[in-house]
């Protein structure tokens, strides 16, 4: 069968207009034509017969096997003009539109975590990445997405995988970069006895480990594993949310700090350890939400021992079960809310009925924040500007800020 790719959708396969709907081509651009063998309503077998100027040799050699990116096929500017289109197709499937302020994306070779599947073979331990929708492990030892120092982790994580793995079941690695040295937490690992959590730590310590957490237990720690967030260090509790890139980290926190403006009392909704608050309070004093007491434990313990901060309070409550209402929002000159993929409906609702000067949204789903912008602007906000922040190069993941302000007193 031959297609010819009329556009890319929001998973970056290439979308072709067949007799009876639409037809998803993985790795083919926007005109490009092929041939391939149709099963149910996708292309397999592809072969491409014209490709298009907007393709780009691969960066990386484990681009054709590997499935952890998505659009290294992609010349760098159609990308970026497709993660905006993205942004601005699901604002206008809400009936809105906005100004958009330059976007940022990071470098190649600056993720600073990622989660590896590993499985012991038997000569040793394979540890990488899966292909794209296949239980296939690849290994990734020229990885150009993932920062050196977690390179530097694999020959440790192998090390791992043959020491407490098995060739039945599969493990997965989550490796943060942190000062101090990289933080593992492995899930799906055998149980621990005593000789063998001994030479895990051992092993921990040849490698450079900072801290290894094996089935949500921490089992050795050669150093505190810690993030800076502005002036204050955190020391992160295992598997706590961290921006993927510092780089993305800084523009983010750039462009929430250019959103609330001079304010100097604000509230961090889905605060998380700190990113934003600890940022902030170097120049307004910051109220900090978040659900997970362990990261509101760690970011408080951080706010003190900082210097030059102003007031930082923390508040353990699920947002979701208990947004904060308007009395809650009362005093507050901005806002900074970054919730997770589903978004933040109920909260927005009550912002909506508030007197807050200005929300900062911080979304990484421009669906749902399309959703509560809508709210928002119906509650008497405008949407100021928006600025796309990809730190997930190479991917087809949408991060965005977007500023609110009140322009209307809520009814």
């Amino acid at each position: 069968m031959k297609v010819t790719v009329d556009r890319l959708g929001h998973h970056g396969d290439g979308i072709a207009i067949g007799d009876e709907g639409p037809i998803y081509a993985p790795g083919l651009l926007p005109a490009e034509v092929a041939t391939g063998d149709l099963d149910g309503d996708r292309l397999t077998n592809i072969r491409i017969e014209m490709p298009s100027p907007l393709r780009v040799k691969p960066p990386c050699p484990h681009a054709r096997t590997c499935g952890g990116c998505q659009m290294q096929h992609a010349a760098d500017p159609f990308v970026a003009d497709w993660k905006e289109g993205i942004v601005r197709g699901a604002l206008a499937g809400q009936g809105l539109t906005a100004t958009f302020r330059p976007m940022v994306t990071s470098p190649p070779g600056s993720r600073r975590r990622a989660t590896f599947a590993g499985r012991r073979t038997k000569g040793g331990a394979l540890v990488g990445f899966h292909a794209r929708a296949s239980d296939l492990l690849i290994p990734v030892p020229q990885c150009h997405l993932l920062h050196p120092d977690l390179m530097a982790t694999l020959p440790g994580l192998e090390a791992l995988v043959h020491l407490g793995g098995s060739r039945t079941t599969e493990l997965h690695l989550t490796v943060t970069r942190a000062i101090g040295g990289a933080d593992v937490s492995v899930a799906g690992g055998k149980p621990l006895d005593a000789e063998t959590q001994l030479q895990m730590a051992r092993l921990c310590e040849a490698h450079g480990f900072a801290r290894l957490t094996w089935n949500d237990e921490t089992v050795a720690m050669r150093a505190q594993p810690m993030q800076r967030f502005g002036r204050a260090l955190v020391a992160m509790p295992p598997g706590a949310f961290l921006q993927a890139t510092a780089e993305g980290e800084a523009a983010l926190v750039q462009a929430v700090a250019l959103a609330v403006g001079p304010a100097r009392r604000m509230a961090d909704l889905f605060a998380g350890c700190g990113t934003f608050a600890l940022a902030l309070a170097e120049r307004a004093d910051m109220h900090a939400v978040e659900s997970d007491p362990a990261m509101t434990n760690a970011l408080g313990k951080a706010a003190r021992m900082a210097d030059g901060l102003h007031r930082v309070q923390v508040e353990t409550r699920d947002l979701f079960r208990r947004p904060l209402d308007a009395d809650d929002l009362g005093g507050f000159d901005a806002v900074v809310i970054d919730p997770p993929r589903a978004g933040a409906e109920a909260q927005a609702r009550l912002l909506a009925g508030s007197h807050v000067p200005v929300i900062a949204s911080v979304s990484c789903n421009p669906a749902t924040f399309a959703r509560d912008a809508r709210i928002l602007l119906a509650g008497g906000y405008r949407l100021d500007w928006v600025q796309v922040i990809d730190q997930f190069r190479w991917s087809t993941h949408v991060e965005l800020v977007g500023r609110f302000a009140r322009v209307k007193a809520p009814d």
